[in-house]
Order: C-alpha cells, then sequence, then structure tokens
C-alpha cells in the first residue's frame, strides 16, 4: 500500500468480554459503586485478539476463557474507537482478580444495573446470535458451548498412545466460528490444533497431501478431524527464523526451500487436487488483461494525488510487458514446482536437522522463484536491502536448480522474478474479483500500490536496471 493512500487508524482496540458459564446462563461481570460492567480490555491493532483477550482475562480477572466469536454488537467509545464484543466460554478459575467481579444469571441482567447500557443490548445480542451458532454446528463449530472441553479430551486420547499427556497449559491463539488455532503443553513436546473455514478451508487438504508427499518438511500430524477441517500436529522444534537476522541461517532455510521445490516438480496433478492454487504461466496469462482493465477503474476511484495515478495507456503497456515476462520465463524451462504466497520467515522453522515450512492456505503451483523473492521482500524488512546478503541467498538457493537449468537461464529467471512475483501475488488467487473486497477503500488501495510496484519493477526490467542477485 502507498503511503499516501493509507488511512490513519487507532493503534490499539478495545473489547467487552462476553464470559458465559454454567451452559450459557450465568455472565462475568465487574462490580464499581456506579454499577456492574462487562470486562474489557485494550489490545494492539495488530496482533492477535483472542491471544491478548485470553492472556488479560487471566491475570486481570483471574478466569481463564476460550474465545468463541466476535459479536456483530458494537458501540463507540471514546475518541469515536469502535468497542468490540467478544464472546467467550469460562473454562476455569486462575486466581484472584484485581477488581471485584461476579458470576450474575442471565435472568437477572437489568438495563439499569449497567454503567453503559448499550452493554445490556451487546448481551441480549450476543445471546441472540449464541443460540444461532448452536444450531448450526457444522458451519460453526467453534462457536458452540462445549467444544473446547470435546477437543481436549479428543487431543488426550490421541497423544495418550505416545506416551504424551496435557498439563493443562495451553494458549489459544486464533478464535472464530470455524478457525481455531491452539497451542497445547504436554510432557514432552507440545501440540498444536488447527482447524480452518472459508475462505481458507482449502489449507486442510493441502496440508493433508504436503504431510503425505513431503514429511520430512511439515510438522508430523498425529490426528485429523475433518468435520472440523481440523488436524493435530507435533510442534516444529527449532528457531523462527523471523527471529533471526544472521544471514547463514537464512541461506539454510532458502537452500531446503529449493530442495522441496525441486522434489514437488512430478506432484502437481495431486497439489492441484488439493486446491493449491494454479499459478502457471497460462493461468496468469488469462488473467493480465481483466486484471488491468478492473485496476484501470480502481484508478478511476483515487481520490488523493500522490501517488500517481497510472494512466490507461501506462496501464496497457504494463500489461504487455506482463506477457512479455510471462512468455520469456517459460521459454527458460525452469518447471513449475509447489510454491508458497506466503513465504515469510514467521512460516518457516529452523533445527538442527532441517526446516520445517508452516501455514500452507496460500500453496500454489507455479514458477519456484516467486516464493524465493517473496522471502528476500522479508528480509529486507528485517535487515535492511543488502546486496551482498541477497546475493549470498541467491547463490543458496540457485544451488538446487543448477542441475536443472543452465546459470544464464537462471539469472534471467531471477530478473524476471521480482515483475511476474508481483503480478502472481496479487492476480493470481480470487481476492481481486470479490466486489465486496473492492468495495472497501483500503483494499481498492492497497491493489493500486501493488499495481504501482509492479510498473516500476516493468519499467526497470524494460530499462536493464532490475537486479541480478548472482
Amino acid at each position: 500500500m502507498e503511503p499516501a493512500e493509507r488511512a490513519e487508524q487507532p493503534e490499539s482496540e478495545i473489547y467487552r468480554v462476553i464470559v458465559f458459564r454454567q451452559a450459557g446462563m450465568e455472565l462475568l461481570l465487574t462490580s464499581t459503586e456506579n454499577g456492574v460492567s462487562l470486562p474489557e480490555v485494550t489490545t494492539p491493532r495488530w496482533q492477535r485478539a483472542a491471544e491478548n483477550l485470553g492472556l488479560a482475562t487471566k491475570s486481570t480477572w483471574g478466569e481463564e476463557v476460550i474465545c468463541l466469536f466476535q459479536s456483530d454488537a458494537t458501540t463507540l467509545g471514546s475518541s469515536d474507537n469502535r468497542i468490540h464484543y467478544q464472546v467467550a466460554e469460562h473454562w476455569g478459575s486462575a486466581g484472584k482478580s484485581e477488581v471485584p467481579t461476579q458470576w450474575v444469571s442471565l435472568d437477572d441482567l437489568r438495563q439499569d444495573s449497567f454503567v453503559d447500557h448499550s452493554d445490556y443490548a451487546a448481551i441480549e445480542q450476543s445471546v441472540a446470535e449464541r443460540d444461532t451458532w448452536a444450531r448450526d454446528p457444522v458451519g460453526g463449530p467453534f462457536a458452540q458451548l462445549g467444544w473446547f472441553k470435546e477437543l481436549y479430551e479428543w487431543i488426550e486420547g490421541e497423544i495418550a498412545p505416545r506416551g504424551l499427556h496435557l498439563n493443562g497449559n495451553f494458549r489459544q491463539l486464533n478464535a472464530s466460528p470455524s478457525f481455531s488455532l491452539i497451542r497445547f503443553e504436554a510432557d514432552g513436546p507440545a501440540v498444536w490444533f488447527k482447524a480452518v473455514g472459508e475462505p481458507n478451508q482449502r489449507e486442510f487438504p493441502i496440508t493433508l497431501a504436503l504431510a503425505r508427499l513431503f514429511p520430512e518438511h511439515v510438522p508430523p500430524i498425529l490426528a485429523v478431524r475433518p468435520a472440523w477441517n481440523g488436524w493435530l500436529m507435533i510442534e516444529a522444534e527449532g528457531t523462527n527464523l523471523g527471529e533471526s537476522k544472521d544471514v547463514s541461517v537464512w541461506e539454510r532455510a532458502v537452500a531446503e526451500m529449493a530442495e522441496l521445490q525441486v522434489a514437488s516438480v512430478s506432484t502437481h496433478r495431486q497439489l492441484l487436487r488439493s486446491g493449491a492454487h494454479d499459478l502457471r504461466t497460462r493461468s496468469l496469462r488469462d488473467v493480465v488483461s481483466p486484471f488491468m482493465s478492473l485496476t484501470g477503474h480502481l484508478m478511476g476511484r483515487q481520490l488523493k494525488v500522490p501517488p500517481p495515478v497510472l494512466s490507461e495507456m501506462e496501464l496497457k503497456l504494463l500489461g504487455e510487458r506482463i506477457q512479455e515476462a510471462l512468455s520469456q520465463a517459460e521459454e527458460l524451462g525452469i518447471p513449475d514446482t509447489l510454491g508458497h504466497l506466503d513465504a515469510n520467515p514467521g512460516n518457516i522453522i529452523i533445527s538442527r536437522s532441517g526446516c520445517a515450512f508452516l501455514d500452507w492456505a496460500e500453496a500454489y503451483v507455479g514458477h519456484p522463484f516467486f516464493s524465493f523473492q517473496y522471502l528476500v521482500e522479508h528480509f529486507r524488512r528485517i535487515g535492511g536491502a543488502d546486496s551482498s546478503s541477497e546475493s549470498r541467498l541467491a547463490a543458496a538457493y540457485l544451488r538446487a536448480w543448477e542441475h536443472i537449468a543452465s546459470r544464464e537461464c537462471l539469472a534471467e529467471a531471477m530478473t524476471l522474478a521480482p515483475l511476474l512475483a508481483a503480478f502472481a501475488y496479487v492476480a493470481g488467487t480470487d481476492t481481486w474479483r470479490q466486489p465486496e473486497r473492492l468495495r472497501d477503500l483500503h483494499s481498492a488501495s492497497y491493489l493500486r500500490g501493488l499495481t504501482r510496484r509492479m510498473n516500476r519493477e516493468a519499467k526497470q526490467l524494460s530499462d536493464g536496471k532490475a537486479p541480478c542477485l548472482i
């Protein structure tokens, strides 16, 4: 996104937590001399809400909770910051509360008992939403009261034959009616439960396919829960690549990514059947024209200049340059492989024995060098632009490809990668085809910014100034 188009947003978000217990018939409230209130938590905007809410509820009110879903109820707080309502279920007591709290029967609630009357309306709406979700256990398994107890007992049963037992400590990172991500401690390696819904439902079959095809490159899967699109896996031991600036560590990561991709050359059909995005050249070529047409419409909606608005002629020329680059890349003969549109250091765990690659919702089949380009972008953000270090990364990555293509072909492919990776990232999935997303100002601004980025890469390529990293 271009800085000039970025709208100012608060750095934090306010949540009020609606905590149910006793089969949803009691509610946790804080008490003051002016009345009762829902527990309130302020969380950093760009961090995981469920994790922060769980930690705050435990440390401040001495109660361990499981987040179920965010209610549609909202209200305005100070500085017009919207207050969100998170619905949760009580799991257990974890200590003393810093402020007086009480459990109140839903039947005893009265609007005039609340310091903020909007809390009462939010509770009523949340109860209605909870009951609606209760009638849809397939569409919203994690909005159901009692689901966590069922999951906990299932995990205990799955890991017991391996001599493992949960020790009671867990960390809920993501929470919604159809998504879940939780880390459970055990008297051995920790285990993770992950479940996905739309629009990332493809991650379930993709993950199972990768575990079958490339078990040495993904965390071991212990069990699956198909009704929830969920799976249980052993925690990958090692260091998260995002925590390291050591170039030698990054060299290992990109080298192993290349080895995985080379090993995947013959697995196109299995990967595409499992739900991987089709980013092969012919598929990308088909969307160049409609994408440029859409971007022209979005450019016409831009309210501020700068950043520059690309003209119809500039977009037409950009489309032609992308088509030409796609043809050139195809002629180089580098095979399509498994790739990762979300290739970022947070999704790579490095240990002495190798690398584990995580979170494959955005897996694709297409040019392998796109994934390398995405990872290099993250390397620049962590350590700054450093041509010497980037050349080392390129050399480590390309080593696995030297028996497949000549050094000249590899060098030309690396030159084409910045432009084509940017186009594949934005146009290779269906996000840009969704009218409701494009009506959002931030999504429209994001697409315009990426298109300007493509235009700069195309001009550099045309002028012969694109960097060669080897």
